[in-house]
């Protein structure tokens, strides 16, 4: 194994009514003005915002709305937020969502720390922020695992680039089934499938032999298919969403990548693809795995043929490819460019665009071109 650093910062309050536990110890002693982020209004309708403002008002906390953080979160929304946060004297921010809410209040909390511009900071300057607003994460809609850790995916419209920005991780986390029971079914399964992507793209990447973070990549994985395939036969079964919602925290808190290179080369081409449509991530993630994988299997065919075994109880390296193909049929997940509903049409000439835009990257078995980045998403069509 290669040497590491670990460090685990997010204290996570897991179960029914989590929530209210995980407020009254985490802001006692926080500061007075909270701010409270969320997305397009869906907790408001199911009764989440009435209750989290109730906590906090029991707590004289004055609180502040955030709201309309989109998916795939805009560097305009960060500025939007980090000024808010900045003329209120934000004290704590509050992430009441899925990933594309928890991303976005991580930037948004440290741009409101600094008058440097964070996009120029990271990529042209090569520094990272150095402090920010405290921020904790409610999870409504798992999948993204951005809830324990420091990461955050930001679309910059100006420069058509979606892709990861560093701050810092929440100080805590809120992880109840039960605030899951609302969101749409096809949402559930795409946040699903997006945790398994990052599980399979951490265990594709470069390791040693027996190394243990490959062990509980695999464990992990079976776990998300076993319980994907759970909800698929009782939507409503609670014990199953608990464990995806853990299952998606494993898959993106540092364990399964300690002293190993990951593979992320099916999330670079699928953000670049959200940079010029509307596409929904897990779904997106989806349609690319397949043809990404058919191009790669025979570049690690050790490491295929036991994740076929093991997770999909399939031999053969070649066979694990389509038994993930089968899954994600079987999930009712799209398997085509053109069932992924977005607005802007998908031609060649646009997938073109992506493939020549994208962040090409090398600890993945091969390294892909440009050339057959474009492949891939033309066999995608």
């Amino acid at each position: 194994m290669k040497d590491f650093v670990y460090s685990y910062p997010t204290n996570v309050y897991f179960g029914k009514d989590a929530a209210a536990r995980a407020l009254r110890t985490e802001l006692a002693a926080a500061g007075e003005t909270v701010m409270l982020a969320y997305g397009g209004g869906s907790i408001k309708r199911n009764g989440i915002y009435d209750t989290v403002l109730g906590i906090l008002r029991e707590m004289g906390k004055r609180v502040v709305d955030f709201s309309g953080i989109m998916s795939n979160p805009t560097y305009a929304k960060v500025q939007e937020g980090a000024a808010l946060a900045r003329q209120a004297q934000v004290d704590y921010i509050l992430a009441v969502g899925g990933g594309s809410v928890i991303d976005c209040c991580k930037i948004v909390a440290a741009q409101a720390k600094t008058q440097a511009d964070l996009w120029e900071l990271e990529f042209r300057d090569r520094q990272l922020p150095r402090e920010a607003i405290p921020i904790g994460a409610i999870v409504t809609a798992s999948g993204t695992g951005a809830e324990m850790n420091g990461g955050a995916v930001i679309t910059n419209e100006a420069q058509q680039t979606k892709t990861g920005m560093m701050a810092f991780a929440p100080r805590f986390a809120v992880l109840d089934p039960v605030y899951t029971l609302s969101v749409p079914r096809m949402q559930v399964l795409s946040g699903a499938f997006d945790t398994l992507s990052h599980e399979m793209e951490t265990y594709f990447g470069v390791s040693d032999a027996d190394n243990v973070s490959d062990d509980v990549a695999l464990a992990v994985m079976r776990n998300t298919v076993v319980n994907i395939r759970r909800l698929l036969a009782d939507f409503d079964d609670l014990e199953a969403r608990g464990n995806l919602m853990w299952d998606s925290a494993m898959a993106e808190n540092g364990i399964l990548k300690v002293g190993r290179l990951t593979d992320f080369q099916a999330h670079q081409i699928e953000h670049q693809l959200g940079a010029f449509t509307d596409c929904n991530h897990g779904q997106g993630l989806a349609v690319i795995h397949p043809a990404y994988y058919r191009h790669i299997v025979k570049d690690a065919p050790e490491k295929f043929a036991r994740f076929a075994k093991e997770v999909f109880d399939v031999d053969g390296a070649e066979a694990g490819v389509e038994a993930l193909a089968d899954f994600i049929r079987t999930c009712g997940l799209p398997t085509k460019m053109g069932a992924l509903q977005s607005k802007v049409e998908i031609t060649p000439a646009l997938l073109r665009r992506v493939a020549d835009t994208c962040n090409v990257i090398s600890s993945n078995p091969r390294p892909l071109d440009r050339e057959e980045i474009f492949e891939i998403l033309t066999e995608c069509l």
